[in-house]
C-alpha cells in the first residue's frame, strides 16, 4: 500500500515535538509532505525552531517546515510555556537545527498543496490551534477539495479543560479559528481530552523506550519524563498524556480508536467559556465530524516503541 500523504499543523511544545518523532519514523507509511507551524504552546519563532531542532534529531531534512501564524485570529495570544518549558522543548538542550524553515509561509503552502492535489487525498493532523488551517481556509475555500480528512488534537466533553475548567488549550488559544474549521463541513476526527488521556506513559511503558538505543528513543524519553514532572507538579496526575503522538498514531493504526459521529460547536463569545466545545451525538450517521471516545492506549506505546526503535 502507498504511503498516506500527510501535513502536520503543529505548535512544538514537548507533546507535539514526540508526534513528530512518530512521524518522521514512519516513511514507509506516511508521505509527509511538509511541517506547518503556528503559535500555540509558544512563539511562533519558538515553535519553528522547534520543529526544525526535532527534524534534525530526526534526520528527516527532506521534510520541509514551513512557519505560520504568529498570532490568533481575533483574541490576545496565549501560551503554554509552564507546560512546556520556556524553549517549548522543556527546557531541554538539543542540538541547534541543521536546516531553517522555507521562505514560504505555511497557509500559502497549505493553500498550494492542498489546491493542487488530487481530491480528497491529503490528511491534515492538526496538533495546535486552527490559525494556519482556518485562513487558508478564508483566503482559498477551493483548497479544501485536497483534504481527505482533517485529524485534529481538540476538545473536551467528559473531560472538562486543562487551562480552563471547559476548554483544552488548541481550542482555547484561538476560538474563532476552531469555530470556523469545525464549522465548514470537512471530514474531521476530533481526538480531544477525552481520549488522549487514556494514553498516559506508565513505569512499564517508559522502561521500554528507555531500553532503545536510537537518538529519536532517546529525545523522546527526555521529552515524556519532562511532561511527567509537569503533570504531577501541575495537573497532580501520574503520568504524561501522550495529546499529540496520538494524532499521529491514529493516521498510522485509526482501528487502535474508538469514534462516533457527532457535530462540534465552539464557544466563542463567552469569557467563561471561551474555546469550550460543546459535542452532540444526537447526529445523523452520516456526519463528517466523529467524535473519539475511546482508544488502545497499550497499543498506541507499541507503535511508538516500535517505530522509535
Amino acid at each position: 500500500m502507498a504511503p498516506r500523504p500527510l501535513i502536520i499543523d503543529c505548535d512544538p511544545g514537548v507533546d507535539d515535538a514526540v508526534a513528530l518523532l512518530l512521524a518522521f519514523s514512519a516513511a514507509d507509511e506516511l508521505d509527509l509532505r511538509g511541517v506547518t507551524t503556528v503559535a500555540g504552546n509558544v512563539n511562533a519563532t519558538l515553535t519553528a525552531k522547534n520543529a526544525c531542532i526535532i527534524r534534525s534529531i530526526a534526520g528527516r531534512e527532506d521534510v520541509p517546515v514551513f512557519a505560520g501564524a504568529t498570532h490568533p485570529l481575533e483574541v490576545a495570544p496565549v501560551e503554554a510555556g509552564h507546560f512546556h518549558g520556556g524553549n517549548g522543548l522543556g527546557d531541554l538542550t538539543f542540538p541547534p537545527p541543521g536546516k531553517d524553515p522555507e521562505s514560504t509561509g505555511a497557509v500559502d503552502f497549505l493553500i498550494d498543496a492542498l489546491s493542487h492535489a488530487e481530491p480528497r487525498s491529503i490528511s491534515v493532523a492538526v496538533l495546535g490551534p486552527l490559525t494556519n488551517i482556518a485562513l487558508a481556509l478564508r483566503a482559498a475555500p477551493a483548497c479544501a477539495q485536497g483534504i481527505r480528512e482533517l485529524v485534529i488534537m481538540g476538545g473536551a466533553r467528559r473531560e472538562g479543560g486543562n487551562i480552563t475548567a471547559s476548554a483544552e488549550f488548541n481550542i482555547y488559544a484561538d476560538p474563532h479559528a476552531a469555530a470556523a474549521v469545525y464549522g465548514a463541513g470537512l471530514p474531521i476526527i476530533a481526538i480531544g481530552l477525552d481520549a488522549t488521556h487514556q494514553v498516559r506513559t506508565t513505569p512499564a511503558r517508559m522502561a521500554r523506550l528507555e531500553a532503545l538505543d536510537s537518538a529519536r528513543a532517546r529525545a523522546a524519553s527526555r521529552l515524556l519524563r519532562f511532561g511527567e514532572h509537569v503533570e504531577r507538579t501541575l495537573a497532580h496526575c501520574e503520568g504524561a498524556p501522550l495529546h499529540d503522538p496520538a494524532i499521529v498514531a491514529y493516521c498510522l493504526a485509526p482501528s487502535l480508536f474508538e469514534t462516533v459521529p457527532a457535530r462540534i460547536d465552539v464557544e466563542t463569545t463567552s469569557p467563561l467559556t471561551r474555546g469550550h466545545t460543546a459535542v452532540e451525538f444526537r447526529v445523523q450517521a452520516a456526519s463528517a465530524t466523529r467524535w473519539t471516545t475511546g482508544v488502545d492506549a497499550e497499543g498506541v506505546f507499541e507503535l511508538l516503541t516500535r517505530r522509535l526503535a
